[in-house]
């Protein structure tokens, strides 16, 4: 046998080992981002740094979920059937996996993995069309973007599952593939009410591709863009008032002008589209599934939806990054030379640009801070306070404890437990809520009853009814 036969094979194991690893790069980020943001929102959560009850809102659906009842927050008014605020039936997928893990770092650490999991197809997306490097630029510049990590630091919410399924429907329509498109876009209908609009939209840009080359799909595409408006109209119209009194957001539109905080809606607009696109996401028709979201926003007439706060722009995130992919694809291909040279220098700038707010101003920048990692002595005895009231008991509660009690206690906003008699009242002191007479603050949420002070720690006090 010749040294050639010998040593003829080993460059296509080389070859087949580096594509293997190709391929693994985009789950490597994710596993990476995956941490990242568990971390943070773990770490936020066992300080007890919560800043809404948001959190305590959603575990209190998945708990019914877990136990084969229906869907009720009782921190939204005691009895209250979430679906009768937002149409969100998806997150009865995490019924399963609470029963065996109940508690609020369930909730978190699913959340986490589901914004990790989106980076996956839309580094598959940037990598196949722009080169391994570009794409993983892309891949992490998305996996950073400041949308994802507000949505990561502000508790957990709905719209975690929409951002992959968003991801992946458009990396499918970017591959052509429009029955998958459709697939992955469908479930935005489980979601929350106003993401039927924004699946229509994603069904016509299906419908419009696939015209000439697949007209079954096309006419499938069609069908589903109406039928998401149809079932938009009904979710909001029927469905939701049927679980409760009405739908209690219509009083936030159309009360304020367009114009009202102009300033603050064109930051949040240059947000959404220079940090994590360079602007040249506009020349994709992939950012039209953005104008929903975008429009009822800035159509609101509450002043949280215009800003960058909070969790309002995650579900944008993937579609202004796949949006980005395509514009640079086609960018690559311009007879100009100033918009190639731009586009191929984007994906390293945007990178950078992440980078750089990542560790200035942004949540992850928390990850380099020691005190992220530890337990502060105020919050190991609140917990232990608060660990003295017994499970099942019912607890009328503000932000600091309820999510430290929604496991295991029927838990109600403190001052809308009306009709109900809870047996504890527990409550950060530094809310203001009680001044300098806490008993006599319980006694007129609840006149007739009787209170006294089981304990004070950590500046939480928690009373007890006698």
């Amino acid at each position: 046998m010749t040294t050639d036969a010998i040593a003829g094979p080993a460059p296509v194991i080389r070859g087949a080992a580096g594509r293997r690893f190709h391929r693994a790069e985009p789950y490597a980020l994710a596993a990476l981002l995956f941490v990242a943001y568990a971390v943070l929102s773990l770490s936020r959560h066992r300080r007890m740094e919560a800043t809404s009850w948001d959190l305590g809102i959603f575990e209190q659906a998945v708990r019914a979920y877990a136990n084969l009842q229906a869907p009720v927050a009782d921190l939204k008014g005691p009895g209250a059937n979430i679906l009768g605020d937002h149409f969100s039936p998806v997150i009865a997928v995490l019924a399963p996996l609470y029963r065996l893990f109940p508690g609020p770092a369930t909730l978190l650490l699913a959340q986490a993995a589901l914004f990790a999991v989106s980076c996956v197809p839309v580094t598959r997306a940037a990598s196949r069309l722009l080169g391994r490097a570009r794409g993983l630029s892309l891949g992490a510049a998305y996996g950073l973007a400041w949308g994802i990590q507000r949505a990561v630091d502000f508790e957990f919410h709905e719209v975690c599952f929409a951002v992959p399924l968003l991801a992946f429907a458009l990396e499918a329509l970017l591959a052509r593939r429009p029955r998958a498109a459709l697939l992955w876009g469908l479930p935005l209908l489980l979601v929350k009410e106003d993401l039927g609009l924004t699946l229509a939209v994603l069904a016509l840009l299906v419908a419009r591709q696939a015209r000439r080359t697949d007209r079954r799909a096309a006419l499938a595409a069609a069908v589903t863009a109406a039928l998401a408006v149809v079932a938009a109209a009904l979710v909001f119209t029927v469905v939701i008032p049927a679980f409760g009194s009405g739908y209690g957001y219509w009083e936030k539109v159309g009360h304020a002008s367009p114009l009202a905080g102009l300033a603050t809606k064109a930051d949040t607009l240059a947000w959404v589209l220079v940090p994590t696109t360079g602007l040249l996401a506009l020349r994709s028709p992939l950012l039209l599934p953005a104008l929903p979201t975008l429009g009822w926003r800035f159509l609101s007439g509450d002043d949280h939806y215009w800003s960058t706060d909070w969790h309002y722009s995650a579900v944008l995130m993937p579609i202004v990054a796949l949006a980005l992919v395509d514009a640079l694809a086609a960018a690559g291909r311009s007879t100009r030379p100033w918009l190639r040279a731009y586009a191929f220098q984007l994906p390293g700038a945007l990178l950078a640009v992440a980078l750089t707010l990542s560790v200035t101003t942004l949540p992850l920048r928390r990850l380099g801070d020691a005190s992220t990692y530890t337990t502060p002595a105020r919050v190991t005895a609140a917990d232990r306070l608060l660990a003295r009231i017994p499970d099942g008991a019912s607890v009328e509660a503000d932000t600091a404890p309820l999510s430290r009690l929604t496991s295991r206690c029927r838990v109600y906003w403190i001052g809308s437990a009306q009709g109900v008699l809870p047996a504890f009242v527990a409550f950060d002191t530094s809310s203001g809520w009680a001044g300098d007479d806490p008993v006599g603050y319980a006694l007129r949420l609840h006149p007739g009853a009787r209170f006294g002070v089981l304990g004070e720690a950590g500046g939480i006090i928690v009373l007890q009814r006698l």
